[in-house]
């Protein structure tokens, strides 16, 4: 149910940018985003497939497994229960065999133990999404939804773009923006949002 605050956040919202030609989900997604952090730039930066989201959601409310990179996620997304990569037992040991980060090494184990049909996050290390991707393309992961958003100046913006390239189920955002947060809220509003596309997604927070 959908509180005084939250109708009035949107209303605001929405007599500052255009968002009616977004796709219901997508919408929702994106109202969640700019609603949180009270900027309508996060309009044009978010890039999403709209099906992906759909069959992201269906599989979430359906029991899939829910696989982030980092706890600062995991809590984002809670109630909702989650694997978070950076504690699955042995990444310090795979990523020092490796050398290569604690963030690829634990989405590496974390893609053993759900290798088909879970929803992935990533939120903080570009390193983690390119190891998705890389996964995903050696056939040994095949995810219902990417939600790639690693933030920072190096290396985050290319880990996006490569995940657009991949052709795998996604939402991203062009620039550097992103994070636990981002990624969070894009889950939330898809497990909030129950309604079937095209009908109420006017108001998701």
């Amino acid at each position: 149910m959908t509180s005084p605050y939250e109708a009035e956040s949107h209303r605001i919202l929405r007599s500052r940018v255009d968002t009616a030609h977004l796709p219901p989900l997508t919408r929702a997604v994106v109202e969640h985003i700019v609603c949180n952090l009270a900027d309508t730039t996060w309009v044009g930066d978010v890039v999403a497939d709209e099906a992906a989201l759909l069959a992201g959601r269906n599989a979430l409310l359906a029991g899939a497994p829910l696989v982030v990179d980092v706890r600062m996620l995991a809590a984002a997304v809670a109630p909702h229960p989650a694997v978070v990569g950076l504690d699955q037992p042995g990444v310090a040991e795979l990523a020092k065999s490796e050398e290569t980060t604690r963030s690829a090494a634990g989405i590496r184990l974390a893609a053993r133990a759900h290798p088909v049909g879970a929803v992935w996050a990533v939120g903080n290390a570009p390193t983690a999404l390119m190891e998705l991707i890389r996964l995903a393309e050696a056939g040994e992961l095949r995810p219902a939804l990417v939600v790639g958003v690693p933030v920072g100046f190096v290396g985050s913006v290319d880990a996006k773009a490569a995940l657009r390239r991949s052709g795998l189920p996604s939402l991203s955002t062009v620039t550097e923006r992103g994070g636990a947060a981002i990624a969070g809220s894009v889950i939330n509003a898809l497990m909030r949002e129950r309604s079937a596309p095209g009908e109420a997604c006017a108001h998701v927070s």
